[in-house]
């Protein structure tokens, strides 16, 4: 679980910033959803995974992140497009507190696969020992 702070690249014609995998992100990505259009009070996520690791960016607008290891829980706010947050791998996660525009990129490390999922909580807590 870590935030990094991306470069912003750009000039008067707009902002830039780039992101590779391996080199900003430390995992090759496989996989590339965005979250969008969410509901009022409605919260996202709310899983783990047992392989996959993930790096949030809030592309547009603002949510938060709650990061669960099953000792700490911790709350992110993203709300800067060169800023992104690593969750590793058997960390419960849960987006929330959407702004009507928010846009969050997640890049994945694995293609989606159901049983990489942990979709009970004290299933997780089992799992990870807590």
């Amino acid at each position: 679980m870590s935030i990094i702070k991306h470069r912003i690249l750009g000039d008067h014609r707009g902002q830039l910033v780039a992101i590779e995998g391996q080199k900003d992100v430390p995992f090759e990505v496989k996989r590339v959803f965005y979250i969008y259009g969410t509901q009022l009070g409605v919260p996202r996520g709310q899983h783990s995974h047992h392989k996959t690791q993930q790096y949030l960016i809030a592309l547009n607008g603002s949510c938060k992140v709650t990061l669960d290891d099953g000792k700490k829980k911790i709350t992110y706010d993203l709300n800067q497009p060169n800023i992104g947050l690593l969750q590793d791998a058997l960390v419960w996660g849960t987006m929330h507190d959407f702004t009507p525009d928010c846009v969050l990129l997640v890049l994945a490390s694995e293609h989606y696969d159901e049983a990489d999922y942990i979709r009970n909580y004290d299933d997780f807590l089992k799992v990870v020992g807590a």
